[in-house]
């Protein structure tokens, strides 16, 4: 299996090589595709991707690629960029999918939204997305997940699944009723509350993802999706260590934020928000989860953690309000 695994892979980096090596000839040129990021105080972390590009394509039209073609893109490995916010730059090199992921520590405190820019060592063809930053003194945050939590996928009907994934237009996507007000409802007071949306998506739909919850209503935020494709090791990105890593990730970024974890039914949310409220109950407020099966609303506890089930948001929130009085 290891030995058949191996020449998968190699075919098909080989295969991307001799694409990428097409492209090039026809004038096709690496260019920075940034991400949005999330820090606090002056630390920032900043993702992004280099892709190869036609001459004179800004960077970020390649977040409006239709359909599954965007599945068809072509990574820059091993390519320097520079990342730069606040008066900060730092070199970096792109891994081996193309995935520019980086921390820059700012010499000051940053607040808002401040724009990371991207761009190649060149000097070309630079873009920039925004840093979502929680105040010093956030205590509150959000971990959203996105499939069949605000966005209907059906993932345990694989073949729906795959129609809503690779086929079916962003602006006939259907949000799950009531999570934007949820959402909206969790976020609200004076006091900025971050909200990170997590998901086993690729990177390749991170555009229509993000056009699907501004044009749905619900609170912004950077999305940390995943790379799908083998691995030197698997066949498959293992989706579950992904949202695992990230949540042990989030909880070393912003040490003095304790987490809403809003999830669903339908795979892993609820075994993955226990364990890590399990090692880290002083880090997880509540945990929220959308009940597939229609069933709900339930409300359970986690030690001192609450767990409450729902079919959608409208139910959660009022399970919220009856918890909370």
């Amino acid at each position: 299996m290891s030995s058949l695994l191996g020449l998968a892979y190699r075919f098909e980096t080989g295969l991307r090589d001799v694409a990428s090596g097409i492209a090039r000839r026809r004038g096709w040129s690496p260019a920075a595709l940034p991400f949005p990021g999330y820090g606090s105080g002056g630390r920032v972390r900043a993702l992004g991707r280099v892709v190869l590009a036609p001459a004179g394509t800004h960077p970020e039209s390649r977040l409006r690629i239709p359909g599954w073609q965007r599945f068809l893109t072509l990574e820059a490995p091993r390519t320097e960029v520079e990342v730069s916010v606040a008066g900060t730059t730092v070199t970096v090199v792109s891994d081996d999918d193309g995935i520019v992921d980086t921390v820059l520590e700012v010499d000051r405190p940053l607040a808002g939204r401040p724009e990371v820019d991207v761009r190649l060592r060149s000097g070309h063809r630079s873009a920039s997305a925004p840093a979502y930053l929680a105040s010093l003194d956030a205590h509150r945050g959000v971990v959203c997940d996105i499939d069949d939590t605000v966005l209907v996928t059906e993932i345990a009907h694989p073949l729906r699944a795959f129609y809503r994934t690779f086929l079916q237009r962003s602006v006939n996507r259907r949000a799950v009723p009531g999570m934007a007000d949820l959402l909206r409802e969790l976020t609200a007071g004076p006091e900025p509350v971050p909200v990170l949306y997590l998901s086993n998506g690729p990177w390749n739909l991170i555009g229509p993802l993000a056009r699907f919850l501004e044009r749905n209503g619900f609170p912004p935020g950077p999305l940390l999706l995943t790379d799908w494709g083998l691995q030197p090791d698997r066949w498959f990105r293992d989706g579950q260590a992904h949202k695992r890593g990230s949540l042990l990730r989030l909880a070393e970024d912003m040490p003095g934020v304790d987490w809403t974890l809003v999830g669903d039914t339908g795979e892993h949310d609820p075994a993955l928000y226990e364990e890590f409220a399990t090692a880290h109950p002083d880090r997880v407020a509540e945990i929220l989860l959308r009940d597939v099966t229609v069933g709900g609303p339930v409300v359970d506890r986690l030690g001192d953690i609450p767990v409450l089930r729902a079919p959608d948001g409208a139910g959660l929130s009022r399970a919220r309000a009856t918890l909370h009085g």
